[in-house]
């Protein structure tokens, strides 16, 4: 077990002698206050499949070194189809200061880490209870929910954390979806164009956040990536074919040599790399053999806006606040008293 861990680029810490054991029916903790999530990063890039059975190899506690990343807790090593499978459990709260230092500046005001704070609890909380029926994890470690990059520390993410500790986002009673992104562009989407799902507590509202390195970007792609991330020959022209209530960009039209293929941005979006076209809202032109996409923002621009919270809370506005601007209708209250 320990040579195909360190095979793997896990590297074992430390071990408390409890766990130093890594056999199948090794004890869990799982409870109401621990979360488990299921670690993605460039080694382990894939997630089980709906039906895939998972056999349990084993379960370390400790400290584990994963491809240069700490984690603490338990790690469970599961074993599927064509993959190995690491899901990491520890406490919530631990697990709610490591995404908000992982999601946003360690220097960034305080008002905006505790805005940071509740809506990355919520937002974990409702994934949660979700995947209840799913026993092996409750949410992944990449953007594919919210960014977890293993053990961190800072005072004062620890205190934004301490002091909204358990406060969730609610709505009706119940816990409402969370989305969050980095950078609006000057204009939060509504949810409908993007999840295909209305929500009343997720309205476009107006947002500055022209403090955002993302706020106004420019992307020179070649013809051939674009070729190739559609799986496509001979492009001869792309052109916007029609653009969402918020005017980001809904649908291109891609004219090549079988015909036209009509694209939904946000699957351009996933197809070329979201970090290769940052967001939906952009403008097209072609420079030779390139597309220059000049756009604004950064993510799907769904919910709050992390650096217009941030440009809200230096203005003065305090946590609470923000957040009912970008979450109109919701309660804030402590979880365990719901």
């Amino acid at each position: 077990m320990r040579k195909i861990l360190i095979a793997l680029g896990i590297i074992l810490l430390s071990m408390t002698s409890a766990d130093a054991r890594t056999t199948a029916d090794a004890p869990t903790t799982a409870d109401v206050r621990t979360i488990k999530v299921l670690i993605l990063d460039d080694i382990f890039q894939k997630i089980p499949e709906k039906d895939e059975t998972l056999e349990k190899m084993g379960k370390l506690r400790g400290d584990l070194l994963v491809n240069g990343t700490h984690y603490l807790g338990n790690i469970d090593v599961l074993k599927g189809k064509n993959s190995l499978y690491l899901i990491n459990e520890l406490s919530f709260e631990e697990y709610v200061k490591n995404v908000v230092s992982a999601e946003v500046g360690t220097n960034w005001d305080m008002e905006a880490l505790k805005v940071q704070a509740v809506i990355s609890r919520t937002y974990a909380m409702y994934q949660k209870k979700q995947n209840n029926a799913n026993m092996n994890y409750d949410i992944t470690s990449s953007v594919l929910n919210q960014v977890y990059k293993g053990s961190s520390f800072d005072t004062r993410i620890s205190y934004a954390v301490m002091n909204t500790e358990g406060e969730v986002l609610t709505y009706n009673g119940n816990l409402i979806e969370a989305f969050y992104h980095s950078t609006s562009g000057g204009k939060t989407e509504d949810p409908a164009e993007v999840f295909g799902k209305s929500y009343p507590y997720l309205k476009p509202v107006e947002s500055n956040c022209e403090l955002s390195p993302y706020w106004i970007w420019e992307r020179r792609i070649p013809v051939e990536e674009i070729e190739k991330a559609l799986n496509i020959k001979g492009i001869r022209n792309i052109q916007i074919k029609s653009y969402t209530k918020t005017q980001r960009v809904k649908t291109v039209d891609v004219l090549n040599g079988e015909g036209v293929l009509n694209v939904e941005s946000k699957d351009l979006r996933k197809m070329l790399g979201w970090n290769r076209l940052p967001s939906t809202n952009f403008t097209i032109s072609r420079d030779n053999d390139n597309y220059v996409f000049d756009g604004k923002g950064y993510g799907h621009g769904v919910g709050l806006c992390q650096w217009s919270a941030l440009e809200m809370s230096r203005e003065g506005m305090t946590y609470k606040q923000i957040l009912d601007y970008f979450y109109p209708g919701t309660k804030l209250e402590k979880y365990e008293n719901r």
